[in-house]
């Protein structure tokens, strides 16, 4: 598709706005959100094109936050080129140098979704998520326009994590990680983030993209660990300071 194909479907990309839900990041808040026309022809190409504006893809949706009494929500993306890992994150990668790292296809592995339902049940056992079945698990994931792949991480053969990750033209996107909630010790979180940063490297890519920052939620702090980071904030990405 030319670039003209591609910003004349951008010029008819219908967007709409969400009902009112209960916030999934902060306490006592309500969370709305901009979505790309669910019954549009969505592509690559508009995807790629959108992140650049901080849009997140779930399942076949690709949204944004547009709370109108919060901007909590804040898209982030790492420079992978310049990046480097501080001490703590530098042992994390050591620590788990005895794991397989792969890229997969991505299909359906009955091993890949015992894990995420397992993920589930420990973090999110009171949430919308818990107890899937298989066919939603694959609906969440992937999109049949998106170029994904599965990048796993294992341990003498067995997946210990999985991040679900996006191929842009500019960078990866982090989609969905799930591990091993019993190997808490080895922050499979951040050995995940710290692989996709590496493969990002290794094929020339400029960014990672890393879903929403949210100062004040507990389980998004971590985001800002890893620098430099740029945030998308008042329609332009510039970078954030470690302590912001």
């Amino acid at each position: 598709m030319s670039l003209d194909d591609s910003r004349r479907e951008n010029r008819t990309l219908r967007f709409y706005v969400t009902a009112p839900r209960a916030c999934a990041y902060l306490e006592d808040r309500s969370a709305v959100s901009v979505v790309a026309d669910p019954e549009a022809q969505l592509s690559q190409s508009i995807y790629d094109q959108l992140a650049r504006y901080g849009f997140r893809r779930s399942g076949s949706d690709l949204y944004i936050p547009d709370c109108p009494d919060c901007s909590s929500c804040i898209p982030v993306r790492i420079a992978v080129q310049d990046f480097t890992p501080t001490r703590s994150q530098a042992r994390v990668w050591k620590r788990n140098q005895d794991l397989d790292f792969r890229i997969l296809p991505a299909e359906y592995r009955q091993e890949h979704f015992e894990l995420y339902s397992r993920y589930l049940a420990s973090r999110h056992a009171d949430g919308g998520m818990c107890d899937p079945d298989p066919d939603e698990y694959m609906r969440f994931v992937t999109a049949d326009w998106a170029s994904t792949r599965f990048l796993e991480l294992s341990l003498e053969g067995r997946p210990i994590a999985l991040a679900v990750t996006d191929y842009l033209d500019d960078g990866l996107s982090a989609v969905y990680t799930c591990f091993d909630p019993d190997l808490d010790k080895r922050s499979l979180g951040t050995a995940a983030v710290l692989y996709q940063v590496d493969v990002a490297r290794r094929l020339g890519l400029s960014w990672h993209y890393l879903g929403f920052w949210v100062p004040g939620c507990r389980k998004m702090e971590y985001k800002n660990r890893f620098q430099p980071l740029q945030a998308y904030r008042k329609g332009h990405w510039s970078f954030l300071e470690t302590s912001d």
